[in-house]
């Protein structure tokens, strides 16, 4: 089947800031990889060829940097500007000289998904739906929209209950006929105002249309806020850490797996996988592990790591432990006085710390 996608890059990110005043959140590392190339990779993955990449005028310029014109993944790409976070479905309605009469994917830019997207449309095909919703059970579901099934049918949806009726979590992947444009068009916008894609999607359920709900057996990551975005960076390096040493490893324990960039170097040092380093690096004096990923060209002397993403061009020296902490380009955290105990950090680019 021929299929579109439409990915989600706009918003503020408010629930990771200060981070994302210079950064979409989009494009934060996991693993030492911007979470909108797994998405990307996974459309790849499913034979997508054209995409609608959906921004703002906040992170418009970022995210073309990095997809730039689709090559890397075969596809092409065409950038719609969505001046206000007026909600998903808005998104969608923005996005509709794009989309034409096709059927498409609408994946928000923010999600990890273990297994992809190709078992989501061979279902969406064989059932001849109109719109599919993947599903995932979470323990806080006032935090998402849900759904309630009954006999493995899609009966209501309700975006951030008070009193979840349910705690199947609506995963932010989607696949759509035509149909929903219809459906868009009858919403107002809601309390919160934004025209809700779970709005939408009940007006398809009421209409009669065929909603089909897919349970994921595999790990959903949604990475909007620190502690989430931590926990995929786990997850993904358990995952797909390999052990590779490109770089110099002198005189140091390095337990499996760790991946070490080119042209960096680790002297003197304790490195506990799962973790990866990138290139041109310097690692010495240090324990770094497990659960760390750090970014290209940046030193660490001299201090602890642990659960942590750091991001380019960093300079960690002398801290005693740095652990469940976001930190972002060119952030220096110095020791000069007698601290004890760990740092819980969350720090956006160029950030300066003395300790």
């Amino acid at each position: 089947m021929y299929m579109k996608a439409l990915v989600l890059c706009g918003g503020k990110g408010t629930r990771l800031r200060p981070l994302t005043y210079t950064m979409p959140k989009q494009l934060v590392p996991v693993a030492n990889r911007p979470i909108l190339g797994y998405v990307l990779d996974h459309l790849a993955d499913a034979g997508i060829k054209e995409l609608g990449v959906v921004v703002s005028p906040e992170t418009g310029r970022a995210i073309q940097d990095f997809v730039g014109t689709g090559a890397a993944w075969a596809a092409q790409v065409e950038y719609i500007m969505q001046e206000e976070p007026l909600g998903l479905a808005h998104a969608v309605k923005v996005s509709r000289g794009f989309l034409g009469n096709e059927p498409f994917v609408m994946y928000l830019g923010d999600n990890l998904l273990q297994d992809g997207i190709k078992d989501g449309l061979a279902r969406f095909e064989s059932d001849n739906a109109d719109a599919l919703i993947m599903l995932k059970e979470v323990g806080n579901p006032q935090q998402f929209g849900v759904a309630v099934l009954e006999k493995e049918r899609v009966v209501q949806l309700i975006e951030k209950p008070a009193e979840p009726p349910s705690n199947l979590a609506l995963v932010g992947v989607y696949i759509f006929s035509a149909r929903i444009h219809e459906a868009i068009e009858q919403l107002s916008f809601s309390a919160r105002g934004e025209l809700e894609i779970t709005d939408a999607i009940q007006g398809l359920i009421d209409s009669g249309a065929r909603v089909v709900p897919v349970e994921l057996k595999g790990w959903w990551l949604d990475t909007g806020k620190k502690d989430d975005l931590l926990a995929a960076n786990q997850v993904v390096l358990s995952d797909y850490c390999e052990h590779h040493l490109a770089g110099e490893v002198e005189n140091s324990a390095v337990r499996e797996p760790v991946t070490v960039g080119p042209d960096t170097s680790v002297r003197n040092s304790v490195i506990s996988g799962p973790v990866v380093i990138g290139e041109k690096c310097r690692i010495e004096n240090s324990v770094v592990g497990p659960f760390v990923s750090i970014g290209a060209e940046s030193e660490i002397y001299d201090s602890r790591i642990e659960f942590s993403v750091v991001m380019e061009r960093c300079r960690i020296c002398g801290v005693r432990s740095v652990v469940h902490s976001l930190l972002g380009r060119e952030v220096r955290i110095r020791r000069r006085g007698n601290m004890t105990g760990g740092m819980r950090l969350l720090l956006s680019d160029s950030s300066e710390v003395e300790l």
